[in-house]
Formats: structure tokens, C-alpha cells, sequence
């Protein structure tokens, strides 16, 4: 006698040996003899795949060819490398903005840590800035969306948006474990690079002046607008300078070496790549005008990425600055971007950079000359002093609470007393004295 719970698992068996029967009368076309390494054999297994999918998938909905194609595109890049892409057309034309310092969306500097959306840095002067979003902290939705499963380029798709435009993130802060929700509104953000060009104050009795600036990204008018920056320090008397690279996410190459030609003489080798094609070395021009000479410290951190480590490493081993911070990200590969034609593009990893004195960058970082960290309470305390006052007026910069700062400052005033006193034994050497 057959029971009901009997009946149900022959059921199950009969409907599971249906199942496996179809699979291998899919799979009863004899294999072919493919080279692993032809081209034209193994375009023909991707085409066959993709008329299969648009033959047999059960939502036709989502088996247009260019769906096919852009997700067969997305896969390939995800699988080389975390900052290999494939740009839809959107995507590329949202890159080429970025690079013009003006792109609408939230200001927030994101990348994905152990799987999860993470913010690097909340730029000034935007939403995510002026709500109080921090370093670490998780972004675990985006307008109720799982942030779980998208890739970082999907992720920062979603944060974008036109102008005008309602936000909700939910945020996850990995310090304290509060789940918040954080109403924004996305703006067209107007990049300024160069910020805060002031000299420093001081009770030095020497009263020797160090100036600052402060540059937050390269782009296209960054070398320009810190040569102007210097220009009026130079005048205003300034006698070394602390550069403030600390969350600068980089930006474009040729800016981050046109600033390096701003310290280093004509001709200069400041970074040079090499990857599968010939390698290349990037030497500083005549742009920006003169070449400055006296003592720089630049502060770096964790947040300080890819053009910020290009200046960095250069000024480091060519012994022309004083790194101070900690060690920066390790952001060192060269992306190519390369249109494709009908408006998408491969963002592609192509080569690595290595420093004057052939150091490694990527995955690394660029390691400071000395040492001082920043607990998380002076971190997010240097965050929210960065915020422009009302009415116009100039954002005062000040070594106290900064420990980054203050060590850059010490070590300067220290450089400055040295060589005076060189100078000074130079000009009177013992036992000729008057």
C-alpha cells in the first residue's frame, strides 16, 4: 500500500529524474577541441551561450543582446581587478565630468571594504559633508536598496543623480553600531581644489613664517590655482610650507605631476609605469612657472590615494619633502580608459606606478618619513573644523589638536633654524671672527 508521504517523494524523484534528463540531453552535443588561447574559438562558445540565454531564459525581459553583452563586459573586468570597469555610456560621461570639478550627486568619496560599502571621506562643502557623514562609516542602503550585492561602480551609479534630487542612506557607524537614516539632497558639487593658503599662527620669538595649503583633489586647474596660492604666501613673507594632502582622493595624473614641477626642476622624473605594453616615465614641464625651493612637509594619511601618493613618493625620494602622517593608501595602478563604440568604455588596469627611487606604490602605500596618527575623536574633530565659516570669511587653521600638524610645523621651524645658523657659520667661520 502506497502511502501519501510515499506517493509525494516518488513524485519528487520522478519530477528530479525529468529534471536531470533534460540537462543531459543539453549536454549529450559532443564537446569540440577549442585552443584556449584563440580568439575566434572562444567567441563562439560566449555567442553560443548568449543565443541560448535569448532562446530559453525564462524573462525575455532581460536577454536583449546589449543587456547580454554589458553584463558579459561587467563580469569580464569585475574578474581582473577591484578597479577594472566597465563603463555604460552614463557611466563614462559621469567620469569625463568628474574630471571638470563639477558633477551632481552627494559629495561622498565611497570604495568597498570586506564586502561592504564604505565612505573614505565626505567632501567639504557637500550633503554628505554638512549631514556629518564620517570615515568608516557603512553605507547599508541607498533609498532602501541593499547596498549587499552591488558592485562599487553600481553603488556610486545610485549615489548620483540629478540636482534637486532626495536621498535616504542608511548608515551603519562601525564605532558606535547606531543604524541612522540620513536625508540628502544631491547638488551639482563644484570641486574647489586648492583651499586655506594662509601662513600659520605663531608665539615663535623667531617669528618665522610657515604657510599652508591645503589641496583636496587633482584636477585640470589644480597646478594653476596653487601656483597663484604660493605666489601670495611668497609674498606675504612665507618661509617653508606644509601641503596638506591628508583625504585627498587623487585625481588626474598629468595635475598631480604638474604640481610636482611646482617644487622640482625642469625635467624631473616624478613617477614612471610599467605594465604588459612598454613603460613610461612622467617628467615634470615648465608649467606653473618658477620652481620653489624652500622646505616642505606634506601631510598624508590613510584617505591620501593615487595622485596624492604619484606627489608623495616623488617629493619623498627625491628628498625634496618631509612626509608626515601616516602611510598613505596604496592606490598605484594605472587605469586606461578606453571608448568603445557606441559610448561605453573600459576602464582598464594597464600598468603600475612605481616612485623615482623605483618604489612600488600599489597595494603599499607610500610610507611617511615620520610617524603621528590621529585618534578617532581628533580625526573627526579635524573633519568638522574643516567646514567654512558663514559670511565669506577665512577658515583659520590652527596646529592645536592636530598632531599631524603640529610635528610638520616643529620640523619645519627646526629646518629653518639649522640652516640660518649654516648660513651663519658659512659667512663666519671659527677663528675669524671681528
Amino acid at each position: 500500500m502506497i502511502t501519501s508521504l510515499m506517493f509525494r517523494k516518488l513524485a519528487a524523484a520522478a519530477w528530479i529524474a525529468v529534471a536531470l534528463s533534460g540537462l543531459r540531453a543539453q549536454e549529450a552535443e559532443p564537446a569540440q577541441e577549442m585552443n584556449p588561447e584563440s580568439p575566434y574559438d572562444n567567441v563562439q562558445v560566449l555567442a553560443r551561450a548568449m543565443q541560448l540565454i535569448r532562446q530559453d531564459y525564462v524573462d525575455d525581459g532581460k536577454t536583449s543582446y546589449r543587456d547580454l553583452t554589458y553584463s558579459a563586459l561587467r563580469g569580464m573586468l569585475a574578474e581582473l581587478d577591484p578597479h577594472s570597469q566597465f563603463m555604460e555610456p552614463r557611466d563614462f560621461r559621469g567620469m569625463q565630468e568628474d574630471t571638470k570639478s563639477e558633477f551632481g550627486g552627494l559629495g561622498v568619496v565611497v570604495t568597498m571594504e570586506d564586502g561592504a560599502l564604505t565612505i573614505v571621506n565626505p567632501m567639504e562643502d557637500s550633503p554628505g559633508f554638512e549631514a556629518g557623514l564620517k570615515p568608516g562609516d557603512r553605507i547599508l542602503r541607498i533609498n532602501g536598496t541593499s547596498t549587499e550585492k552591488l558592485t562599487l561602480l553600481q553603488a556610486v551609479d545610485k549615489l548620483r543623480g540629478a540636482a534637486g534630487e532626495k536621498v535616504t542612506l542608511t548608515i551603519q557607524r562601525p564605532a558606535t553600531k547606531e543604524i541612522k537614516d540620513y536625508d540628502l539632497t544631491r547638488v551639482i558639487i563644484k570641486v574647489k581644489s586648492v583651499k586655506d593658503a594662509q601662513i600659520l599662527p605663531s608665539d615663535d620669538p623667531l617669528d618665522l613664517k610657515v604657510g599652508y595649503v591645503r589641496i583636496t583633489q587633482f584636477n585640470e586647474p589644480t597646478a594653476g590655482e596653487l601656483a597663484k596660492a604660493l605666489d601670495k604666501l611668497e609674498k606675504d613673507g612665507m618661509q617653508a610650507l606644509v601641503l596638506d594632502l591628508r583625504y585627498n582622493p587623487g585625481g588626474l595624473l598629468s595635475s598631480a605631476v604638474d604640481v610636482s614641477g611646482l617644487f622640482l626642476p625642469q625635467g624631473t622624473k616624478v613617477v614612471s609605469t610599467e605594465g604588459r605594453l612598454p613603460g613610461r616615465e612622467y617628467r615634470t614641464t615648465t608649467r606653473g612657472g618658477k620652481t620653489r625651493t624652500y622646505p616642505v612637509a606634506l601631510l598624508v594619511n590613510y584617505a591620501s590615494a593615487s595622485g596624492s601618493e604619484v606627489l608623495a613618493g616623488a617629493l619623498k625620494d627625491l628628498k625634496r619633502a618631509i612626509l608626515v602622517g601616516e602611510t598613505t593608501f596604496g592606490k598605484g595602478s594605472v587605469q586606461s580608459v578606453i571608448s568603445l563604440p557606441d559610448g561605453s568604455a573600459l576602464r582598464l588596469t594597464t600598468a603600475k606606478y612605481f616612485t623615482p627611487g623605483r618604489q612600488v606604490i600599489h597595494q603599499v602605500g607610500v610610507a611617511p618619513n615620520i610617524r603621528v596618527g590621529l585618534t578617532q575623536q581628533q580625526e573627526f574633530d579635524l573633519l568638522e573644523s574643516r567646514r567654512d565659516p558663514e559670511n565669506g570669511a577665512t577658515r583659520k587653521v590652527s596646529a592645536e589638536g592636530d598632531p599631524q600638524l603640529a610635528r610638520a610645523v616643529d620640523m619645519l621651524r627646526g629646518t629653518l633654524i639649522f640652516a640660518d645658523r649654516h648660513q651663519i657659520k658659512k659667512k663666519n667661520p671659527a677663528g675669524k671672527g671681528s
